[in-house]
This record gives C-alpha cells, sequence and structure tokens, in this order.
C-alpha cells in the first residue's frame, strides 16, 4: 500500500529539481522592466554588447533573459514558435550569439494557457516547450502564472520542472506565480528562485511594500533556491540615487536574484556605479548563501544584517523616514559574534572607518542606507590609548 501511495505520489509531483544551479543567486538583466513588450533581436544583441563593453558582465551579470512577447504561435506540432517580425534569425541564433560572448540565454513563459501578454503559454504543452528551449540551449527560464484555469500550483510548475530535468540540459527554473501560494515553503522541490510578492515598479512605495513582504521568510531561501523579491529598478528613472542605493544593497542583502531592468546601453554614471558595486555583489554572491534579515525596527529606523564567510556580517543600516536620523549598528544585535571589536568598512564609499568596540554608530540621510562590513578587529581600552598617548610626550 505504501508503495502504490509513493508512486502515485511522484506521478503528480515528479521528483526534485535536480539540475546543480543557482549556488549563489543569478546575476544577469531582464528586458520587461523597462522594454515590455516593445522587444527585437537589435534590442537584444545591443544589450548584450553592453553587457561586456560596460563591464557589467566582468561584474557577474551573465544572464540575458528575454521576458514575455519574444513567441507568436505553435507550429502544427505544438512547437513554441518565436515572432519572426521582431527576431528574424530565431531564437538558436540569440544563443549562439550570447554564448560566443561568454553569457547565458534566458527565455520567458507561463504555466497557464497564456502568457500575461496573451502570447501562447506552456500548460499542457510542457515536455515539448522542454524540448525546445533545450534545442536552443536556454540556460535560464522565467515562468509565469497568467491564465493558469486553477489549475493547482504544484502541478502546473512540477510538470514544467519534470520535462526540464528530463532533457538533461540544466536550466535555471524560476518560478513566478507571485507568492500567492507561499512558494518559500516548498518552492526548494520545484525551482531555483520563486517570486515572493506580485510585480515591483518603480517607485519608493513599492519597493518598500516588497520589501516588507520579506521579512518572515527570509530564512527560506540558501544555496540551489532563493527568495526572488521581483527584478531590480535600478537606473530607470522613478526613484532618486539613495533610493535605489538602498533598493539595490537590500536586495543584494536578502540574497536576491540581481536582474537588471534598465536600458544598459543608456545607463547614468550613477546607475553603474550602483550596479558595478564589487563589494555589495559580493554579500549577495557570498558562498555561505544566507539571506539577511531584518534585526530591529524603530519606527522608520531599520537595522538589517546577515552572516557572510569567515564570520564577517553585513549590515545595513536603513532610513525609511523623510529626515536625517543618527543610527547603530550594535554589534551583538547583528549576530557578529566572532569578538567585541570590529573593523568597520562602508561598502558604498570603498573606505575602511577603522575598529569600534560593541557597535558603530552614523548619520544616515532620508530614503538612504549605510551599507557596512563587518570584520574581527583589535581594540584598544581607554587606558591602554591614554598609555599609548602619555608615551609620545
Amino acid at each position: 500500500m505504501k508503495v502504490v501511495i509513493l508512486c502515485a505520489l511522484l506521478l503528480v509531483f515528479g521528483l526534485a529539481l535536480d539540475n546543480g544551479l543557482g549556488k549563489t543567486p543569478p546575476m544577469g538583466w531582464n528586458s520587461w522592466n523597462r522594454f515590455g513588450c516593445n522587444i527585437n533581436e537589435d534590442l537584444i544583441i545591443q544589450t548584450v554588447d553592453a553587457l561586456l563593453s560596460t563591464g557589467l558582465a566582468k561584474a557577474g551579470y551573465t544572464y540575458v533573459n528575454l521576458d514575455d512577447c519574444w513567441q507568436k504561435d505553435r507550429d502544427r506540432q505544438g512547437y513554441i514558435l518565436p515572432d519572426a517580425k521582431a527576431f528574424p534569425h530565431g531564437m538558436k541564433y540569440l544563443a549562439n550569439y550570447i554564448h560566443l560572448r561568454g553569457l547565458k540565454f534566458g527565455l520567458y513563459s507561463d504555466a497557464g494557457l497564456f502568457t500575461c501578454q496573451k502570447r501562447p503559454g506552456g500548460l499542457n504543452f510542457e515536455e515539448l516547450d522542454a524540448q525546445r528551449y533545450a534545442e536552443w540551449e536556454v540556460d535560464y527560464l522565467k515562468y509565469d502564472n497568467c491564465f493558469n484555469t486553477k489549475v493547482p500550483t504544484k502541478e502546473r510548475y512540477g510538470k514544467m520542472r519534470d520535462a526540464l530535468n528530463k532533457t538533461g540540459r540544466p536550466i535555471y527554473f524560476s518560478i513566478c506565480e507571485w507568492g500567492e501560494a507561499k512558494p518559500w515553503k516548498w518552492g526548494k522541490e520545484f525551482g531555483n528562485s520563486w517570486r515572493t510578492t506580485g510585480d515591483i515598479s518603480d517607485t519608493w512605495a513599492s519597493m518598500l511594500s516588497i520589501l516588507d513582504k520579506q521579512v518572515n521568510i527570509a530564512s527560506a531561501g540558501g544555496p540551489g533556491g532563493w527568495n526572488d523579491p521581483d527584478m531590480l529598478e535600478v537606473g530607470n528613472g522613478g526613484m532618486t540615487t539613495s533610493e535605489y542605493e538602498a533598493h539595490f544593497a537590500l536586495w543584494a542583502l536578502l540574497k536576491a536574484p540581481l536582474l537588471i531592468g534598465c536600458d544598459i546601453t543608456k545607463m547614468s554614471a550613477d546607475t553603474a556605479r550602483i550596479l558595478m558595486n564589487a563589494e555589495i555583489i559580493a554579500v549577495n554572491q557570498d558562498p555561505l548563501g544566507t539571506p539577511g534579515r531584518r534585526v530591529s525596527k524603530n519606527g522608520d529606523l531599520e537595522v538589517w544584517a546577515g552572516p557572510l564567510t569567515g564570520n564577517d556580517v553585513a549590515v545595513i543600516l536603513f532610513n525609511r523616514g523623510r529626515s536625517s536620523a543618527t543610527m547603530t549598528a550594535d554589534f551583538k544585535q547583528v549576530g557578529f559574534t566572532d569578538s567585541d571589536c570590529a573593523k568597520v568598512r562602508d561598502l558604498y564609499a570603498g573606505a575602511n572607518l577603522g575598529s569600534f568596540t560593541k557597535s558603530y554608530a552614523t548619520q544616515v540621510g532620508s530614503h538612504g542606507v549605510k551599507v557596512l562590513r563587518l570584520t574581527r578587529g583589535v581594540c584598544q581600552s581607554k587606558t591602554e590609548t591614554m598609555l599609548r598617548r602619555l608615551r609620545r610626550l
């Protein structure tokens, strides 16, 4: 009886995702936030070239992901067809162009009858689509949730997971069901990441709303499977530079996928500076893979922190308020237990601030952050400091 039940469960839910991907959160570019449905072959080629020429690829942004509207129809056998007018050379041509430059190729589909823009969806075509994606050498699949006809969530995403596994090609599987079925509770068995909310928009209010929804679920992410609070809006123009700095740093600490959503062929110096901050990227890509969390909240003042390899700790002092404020990182509160003394480094400034005992306090501007890395330090007592000064006299 137990064997029969087990077999039935395997038929319904398949096996866990087994692609060896997502050991750290993915980094790359996605077309949707800036371009929506207005995508074509020339745009993607220009973006690939810009990833290389700007240094973004070298910084770690390697996925080039086409979102909705690349597909047009299905052929008589049921295989998905790209929009021939927008992509006259087809998807394999784009994949080759991307791969020859050391980057990775991503596509979008939907676990419903249609995509959100009413292009052909993947529901009931999972094996045909997975086979075609593998033939095109796709490296990443974002799988949305529109027009799902109320078929159970795990059934729909499980079918595509199993179809991808069956191809033998490692394809990063990004579950985009908007957090409706609490995928942080089951996502690691189905995908490499899972959206925790609806879509982000390029506003301070939207970013805060999504951030707040991460507070109690951060621990669900880890190597192989990550919470996904949606793509980056940095550089799209709807927020201030300080707000974009906060957005990027918090997503990095959460170990969210870092998928650029702006036009990188026209990005400003500030946008490039934020997106290519190597030390904040290192927090996101830290091999320990433990997401940061909010450790304290006092009105508009929040402290977020997470452990890093080598017993270091990343800390974000986050001021949501309308005026500057003094904020403090209490070393024990943020999880720095290696010593009472820590060397503090400001990651946006790229500056060592010195060694401090038990805490570090600083001014944080309105809608801004201070992003710190704490490392074991050597601090002198007040008596030792006074004796050293006396010896100098």
